[in-house]
């Protein structure tokens, strides 16, 4: 059997993935944001470097890079490919978030992905994704730190998938896998928590 709209769903979603929207708004700025704040190229790091306007727009499009090859997989492309099954929607959806962490536009580095992951979790399992979000707002607010809500809201999808989504399998196993993937990319994150040297927060931004 072909299998070539799995295929190309798989290699949309990693060149989805893989711009690096929040490292390009910041050179519009003028700014490499590899070489600022904390040196991520993610958009927590162009909220702190180039200010929330920045900020914003680099989380919403780093989120719907994940979010629209996921969705053009699960609903078909009119016309060239029809919509894949649910494994092949797991293969696309780690894919896209591959493309995030590993840019092949930077040297094979990226962010931590967790927009992109966002982006994938919100048409795989919308209420798993509210579980995440309201873990991820409850911790932030009561520590200022983004990598820990990252991390608590990874943790929580784990079990609130297997709620939310109990006959889909596949499903099951990419929000797992994924979860897993966003805390081992925040390992330098987790060292610094621990010695009590991570950066907290500001919602004010860089004013440059």
């Amino acid at each position: 059997m072909s299998l070539w709209p799995e295929a190309l769903y798989a290699a949309a979603a990693f060149l989805s993935g893989s711009i690096p929207w929040s490292w390009l708004l910041g050179k519009f700025r003028g700014i490499d944001i590899r070489n600022e704040g904390s040196g991520n190229t993610g958009a927590t790091n162009l909220f702190r470097v180039c200010g929330r306007g920045a900020g914003f727009t680099g989380l919403f499009l780093d989120t719907l890079k994940g979010a629209l090859p996921v969705l053009a997989a699960k609903h078909g492309v009119a016309g060239i490919a029809p919509s894949a099954g649910d494994w092949a929607l797991a293969v696309t959806s780690i894919f896209a978030i591959i493309g995030h962490v590993f840019s092949p536009w930077l040297g094979f580095r990226g962010g931590k992905g967790v927009a992109t992951t966002l982006g994938v979790l919100l048409i795989l399992s919308p209420l798993t994704v509210a579980a995440g979000l309201f873990v991820f707002a409850l911790v932030l607010s009561i520590t200022r730190y983004v990598s820990l809500g990252s991390i608590s809201a990874a943790v929580a999808v784990i079990p609130s998938v297997f709620i939310f989504e109990p006959d889909k399998f596949p499903v099951q196993i990419i929000i797992c896998l994924v979860a897993v993937l966003v805390v081992v990319r925040h390992k330098s994150n987790i060292v610094k928590l621990l010695r009590g040297e991570e950066n907290r927060f500001s919602f004010q931004g860089d004013k440059r």
